[in-house]
């Protein structure tokens, strides 16, 4: 019993402690605090500051979209589609038929000319469209740790159904890999073949860290069922940039993939012979191809929808500051008085 009373009086001494240590100002002060009403900067924005803002964004936005749309339309940029024009006359009423004939020639020619002129380096893209990269099995169906460590890493129940071929794994394994896109292209001007540089096309990230320097090809394709392009057996996953490029999903159904760089100018009004090698099978599902020749500047590649997006949004802006302003001259509403405001008026009191 007495320890039970001791016990009792020692609690009533920290109560009544904790009591006074906590009096009615410090639990207000910390009321204010918890509920973030402590005293601070409150601007109250008047009709001629929201006009005055608005009317400055318009202002700075507008310069910046035609700057920005003027750096784009300098961008030179020509797209071919060939994937018709690629195929024989003959064979056109039945595409699939003709792309998987492997017994066809499927070289062909194209003539592109050059309406502007175009300073190197000159990038080289092929566009693919209604090709879906970012369907989740597709994604899912690759080995990161095998694109790495090659066969020393087993696991690679996420490369199904391209796992094994003839009871052996296949490196790289994965749907993605197995679809590599197999087009080439040779670009003669003047009779003479123009070098592309096929070299850096990739991320530096993704060769260094992404694709293992000493993971070779292995039983890549081998299978009964080829699907696109093949990989030389005796250079390393960091070199084959091809394949790296390939290996970054698109995200959209309408992509395009660097191919290569030519690094000399090009004039007005020259013509370009393009030999094309249309291997690849986009026509089992509608799919479309096309050769991309393009510039770039400061702010990237041919892209109108920045600067028509900020001039459509610095016009907005001066329309809503003039539309503001005509309403505030019409019908000007008076200014309250700021310390009529509820939490003033708290303040205040306390």
């Amino acid at each position: 019993m007495e320890m039970e009373g001791g016990s009792t009086s020692g609690s009533v001494g920290e109560g009544a402690q904790v009591t006074r240590q906590f009096s009615p100002a410090r639990s207000r002060a910390f009321y204010r605090f918890t509920q973030q009403n402590l005293p601070a900067c409150k601007p109250v924005l008047t009709p001629g500051c929201v006009i005055t803002i608005f009317l400055l964004m318009g202002i700075v936005l507008t310069p910046v979209g035609l700057v920005c749309l003027r750096a784009s339309e300098s961008v030179v940029e020509i797209v071919n589609r060939y994937d018709i024009e690629c195929i024989p006359v003959p064979y056109r009423s039945n595409k699939v038929a003709y792309i998987r004939d492997s017994s066809i020639s499927k070289n062909c020619t194209l003539k592109i000319k050059v309406e502007n002129r175009m300073k190197a380096p000159i990038y080289i893209y092929y566009e693919l469209d209604n090709y879906y990269q970012n369907h989740r099995r597709y994604v899912k169906s690759r080995s990161d740790k095998q694109l790495r460590h090659g066969l020393e890493y087993k696991d690679t129940s996420s490369c199904k159904p391209e796992e094994k071929s003839n009871g052996l794994p296949i490196v790289p394994c994965g749907l993605i890999a197995w679809s590599l896109f197999n087009d080439s292209y040779s670009f003669i001007h003047d009779t003479v073949e123009m070098k592309v540089n096929r070299k850096n096309i990739s991320w530096k990230s993704d060769r260094e860290h992404k694709f293992g320097k000493n993971v070779y090809p292995f039983n890549f394709q081998n299978g009964t069922l080829i699907g696109g392009g093949k990989l030389n057996p005796k250079v390393p996953l960091s070199e084959q940039e091809d394949l790296i490029v390939w290996m970054r999903a698109a995200a959209l159904p309408k992509f395009r993939k660097l191919y290569g760089v030519i690094e000399e100018n090009l004039e007005a009004n020259e013509v370009i012979e393009v030999r094309v090698a249309n291997n690849y099978n986009t026509y089992s599902f509608g799919g479309k191809k096309k050769l991309v020749l393009t510039t770039s500047n400061w702010l990237g590649g041919k892209n109108n929808f920045l600067g028509i997006a900020y001039m459509a949004t610095g016009s907005l802006c001066i329309v809503i500051s003039i539309l503001f302003a005509l309403i505030h001259v019409k019908n000007p509403r008076p200014h309250g008085d700021p310390t009529y405001l509820s939490w003033n008026r708290k303040s205040n009191a306390s």
